[in-house]
């Protein structure tokens, strides 16, 4: 096989199901390249060797989680596993692993940092420990919970209770002490939830309306989470279901296409 054509498949085959590639293949270039050839092409690919020679110095990391069906499951118990994706520099590179915290902490935490990086996560405890790992040193590391996922959790308590559009422009401004006082006097379950949520992150809890106005890093991990929509766009498609050995270089493979690495020239 030719490195072009090859490389015609990769490109095909990151975006569709094996089988659809290996139609699409046959139409743009006239030469068959079975389902099973074009999946034993991404499982040989040494996608490590697209790690960049001089990468740029890493100034904001976001991560979040997604789900892959697996072939051991059943279609009435289908088994589900989580990989993690990571946004490097806002909507920069794009990378993923599955189940291999380790191998993900190691590749990020290995490149060149700022003097002060950005980390942005939801509130879950797992996300902020990856982040910990990778920019050790606490003073080099700013921790931002996404606007969106704190205003999320808010707008869950009832508007009778509570005025929420005063709570939403006081944390907006990262005045977490104003919004606990308004909070203090509404006693349902789901207002000390929120608290105790808001007392837990309080430190991730910045004045948003500034870094936003200013332009300073992302307030969000909407890239991130673009970025698990766009590798689900792959994983996921109708009928879906993976080896977990064959995974990590799926994801690998995906990346580098949302990379732009798998570009013809």
């Amino acid at each position: 096989m030719s490195p072009y054509l090859e490389a015609c498949c990769l490109r095909a085959s990151a975006t569709v199901s094996y089988a659809r590639a290996e139609r699409d293949i046959a139409v743009y270039t006239g030469m068959r390249v079975s389902a099973k050839t074009q999946q034993r092409l991404v499982q040989r690919q040494p996608w490590e060797e697209l790690e960049p020679e001089a990468p740029e110095p890493i100034l904001e990391i976001s991560i979040d989680g997604g789900n892959v069906k697996l072939t051991s499951g059943t279609q009435d118990e289908p088994d589900w596993r989580q990989y993690k994706a990571v946004r490097i520099n806002g909507k920069g590179e794009s990378r993923a692993w599955f189940q291999d915290n380790e191998a993900l902490v190691a590749t990020v935490s290995a490149r060149p940092m700022a003097e002060v990086v950005v980390c942005l996560g939801d509130g879950h405890d797992g996300i902020w420990n990856l982040h910990q790992q990778i920019v050790a040193l606490s003073e080099q590391r700013i921790e931002i919970l996404d606007w969106y996922h704190l205003k999320e959790n808010l707008f869950k308590l009832s508007s009778d209770e509570i005025d929420r559009e005063q709570i939403e422009a006081q944390l907006w401004k990262g005045d977490v002490s104003a919004a606990l006082a308004q909070l203090a006097a509404c006693p349902s379950d789901e207002a000390e939830r929120f608290c105790n949520y808001l007392l837990k992150h309080q430190h991730r809890i910045v004045n948003y309306d500034y870094y936003a106005a200013e332009e300073l890093c992302s307030i969000g991990s909407g890239a991130v989470e673009s970025l698990v929509k766009q590798i689900d766009q792959r994983l996921q498609i109708v009928g879906g279901r993976w080896k977990a050995e064959h995974i990590p270089k799926v994801l690998a493979q995906r990346c580098a296409y949302l990379n732009e690495q798998l570009n013809l020239k």
